[in-house]
């Protein structure tokens, strides 16, 4: 019986190899990511290549698609942070995180700018691919700083992954001229790796976060099936999303601020007699 028991033990799955609920949520943040990429080669790319002529409501459907299923891989990315703090996180999450986080998040958009780039009228494509490639970089490297950096509680560095990745496609999807276009997209990528303050989806924010993707994917639906002013709500939905990116970090600069403030305030008042 002894010798059962040890070969049991031999048997049982290590607790490193071991998935929580958190690290099934992450896998279908990587899934998402990936179907985004086959959305935008099998509805985007190939129709233009071969000169389908149905290829532009083709494309506007697997467009839709393409971003919707980077919206599901951030409400993905959001719940398993969520989960993993409530519920138990196995030993190789985090390393599922930035792993699904670089599927979804870096080549995902970084694929639909490039697509973007070879499909587009006014588009150079050698130019789409530089910008596609410093996209990529910056969730690379943003997300190796988040792997290293310890930064204080409620707060992060840089414009978080799956919000820049929004921020991406939204610019595309606004079809402004191209060098505006690269130009927004490089200043992106620059927010994700910069030392700009954004605050961390929690509690109200979470579930405001939560409300805006629900809100934009139904956006895209309506762009995607020619709705009445689809095309203009479509385009509202995506100017917000480039005004949020902007803004929110100017509020967190400004806290930053108010804070310092105050505790010189509180530093003079306590050296007073």
């Amino acid at each position: 019986m002894p010798e059962a028991d040890e070969v049991d033990e031999e048997e049982e799955m290590p607790l490193s190899l071991r998935l929580s609920i958190a690290d099934t949520l992450t896998l279908g943040n990587a899934t998402c990511g990936f179907m985004a990429v086959y959305f935008t080669t099998t509805g985007i790319l190939i129709p233009h290549l071969t000169g389908n002529d149905e290829s532009a409501g083709m494309a506007r459907h697997s467009a839709a698609t393409a971003v919707i299923l980077m919206l599901c891989a951030a409400v993905f990315d959001l719940f398993d942070g969520l989960v993993a703090r409530k519920l138990r996180s196995s030993p190789m999450g985090a390393e599922l995180d930035n792993l699904s986080d670089l599927i979804s998040f870096g080549l995902a958009p970084a694929y639909f700018v490039l697509v973007y780039g070879m499909v587009a009228d006014d588009a150079h494509q050698r130019m789409a691919a530089l910008g596609a490639i410093v996209v990529l970089l910056a969730v690379v490297l943003r997300l190796a700083r988040f792997s290293c950096v310890t930064m204080k509680d409620g707060m992060f560095q840089g414009m978080p992954s799956p919000f820049g990745a929004l921020t991406v496609v939204s610019i595309v999807l606004l079809e402004l001229p191209f060098v505006a276009t690269l130009l927004a997209i490089v200043g992106t990528a620059w927010l994700m790796v910069s030392r700009v303050e954004y605050p961390k989806p929690r509690g109200r924010l979470a579930g405001a976060m939560l409300s805006w993707i629900v809100l934009s994917m139904g956006l895209l639906a309506a762009w995607a099936f020619d709705a009445p002013s689809g095309q203009l709500l479509l385009q509202t939905g995506c100017a917000l999303q480039l005004v949020m990116g902007a803004v929110i970090p100017l509020f967190a600069t400004a806290r930053r601020v108010n804070n310092f403030r105050d505790n010189r305030r509180e530093a003079r008042a306590a050296q007073l007699p």
